[in-house]
């Protein structure tokens, strides 16, 4: 039984991108009908005034935050202060909206790399602010750090009910193909796709292969997120978070979504050449970096509620290749 009403007003911001887009499509599988979507051109989330006119106009009961400004380790390196600096004013802003015009329930997406660079494996969700993060995408970090924050402040001083989750590596339809800023599964995509076209003997993959990844597929992401928000209160109440003051316990409102397991690099790129149909061989080069050797995130608050991922790594790929492979789709990346 779903707690969200079918008819309900539900805006899904940012759902252009990989997680909003998927959010939708579940959303509409699900029934519901009653979505509120405003492209960044319709409405520009990191104009305070704007947003807050949006949300009186438009009075959405359910928010799915997935609006943020993002990219690859070259974008977060180029760009450091629009990361933290739009990033903060597009969370603010909705968050803030939402508890001025009685949101029923928020859910902000956020990122593994909130995470410290060291953290033990399994990434457990009390592991938030217990060490230093990766300075490549720390101000990314910082910023979804301070969302998480908001929400549990917002939740601890006026009763609102916003929860945080934080998805492992995303890939699938719609994804970003880009040849210089794209993530590792998009980029090996591309990669072995135009290797196979081009009848290369060989295809260069960056590093040792040895670091393990966790990834989820991005339709699997949006389905955790809907079954989240539909939760009944006794199961969707304890996840917001306590007041530590009271507690002494460090539980923010926060929930991460993964697989649970993780593969090596070099599995993943044998997986993405049969996949794709490429026939010669994979060559590691150990002189660029591997980053951390492993992230993997702990997926078991998520699974105690009775939810997991359906779609397996290699079914996921073989539906994201078919979608890179649209003729309308990725040429102009």
């Amino acid at each position: 039984m779903s707690t969200i009403d079918k008819q309900a007003r539900i805006y899904i911001a940012g759902h252009r991108g990989l997680v909003g887009s998927a959010l939708v499509k579940n959303l509409q599988q699900k029934g519901y009908d009653n979505l509120i979507l405003r492209s960044h051109a319709e409405l520009n989330l990191t104009d305070q005034q704007a947003t807050d006119n949006f949300f009186a106009q438009e009075k959405p009961e359910y928010v799915f935050l997935a609006a943020a400004k993002v990219g690859g380790i070259h974008a977060n390196n180029e760009y450091p202060a629009e990361f933290i600096r739009d990033n903060l004013a597009i969370q603010g802003n909705v968050i803030h909206a939402a508890y001025r015009h009685g949101v029923k329930r928020l859910l902000f997406l956020g990122s593994s790399c909130i995470y410290p660079k060291l953290a033990p494996q399994p990434m457990k969700e009390e592991y938030l602010l217990t060490g230093p993060l990766e300075p490549t995408n720390r101000p990314y970090a910082l910023a979804k750090i301070a969302g998480i924050e908001m929400c549990w402040s917002y939740n601890r001083q006026y009763g609102t009910r916003y929860l945080a989750v934080m998805p492992t590596n995303l890939y699938g339809p719609g994804d970003n193909y880009h040849p210089e800023n794209s993530h590792v599964i998009p980029a090996l995509i591309r990669k072995f796709h135009e290797a196979k076209q081009a009848k290369a003997p060989t295809v260069t993959v960056w590093g040792t292969g040895t670091p393990r990844r966790e990834f989820l597929y991005s339709e699997d992401m949006a389905d955790a997120c809907v079954f989240l928000m539909n939760l009944p209160d006794q199961q969707f109440a304890p996840l917001l978070g306590s007041d530590e003051v009271n507690t002494g316990k460090f539980e923010p409102p926060l929930v991460n979504i993964g697989v649970g397991e993780d593969v090596t690099i070099r599995e993943l790129a044998e997986t993405i050449r049969q996949v794709v149909g490429y026939e010669g061989g994979i060559v590691f080069d150990p002189t660029k970096p591997d980053g951390t050797p492993r992230k993997l995130l702990s997926v078991k608050r998520l699974t105690d509620l009775g939810w997991r991922h359906r779609v397996t790594l290699k079914t996921g790929l073989a539906t994201a290749y078919e979608d890179f492979t649209k003729p309308e789709f990725h040429m102009d990346c």
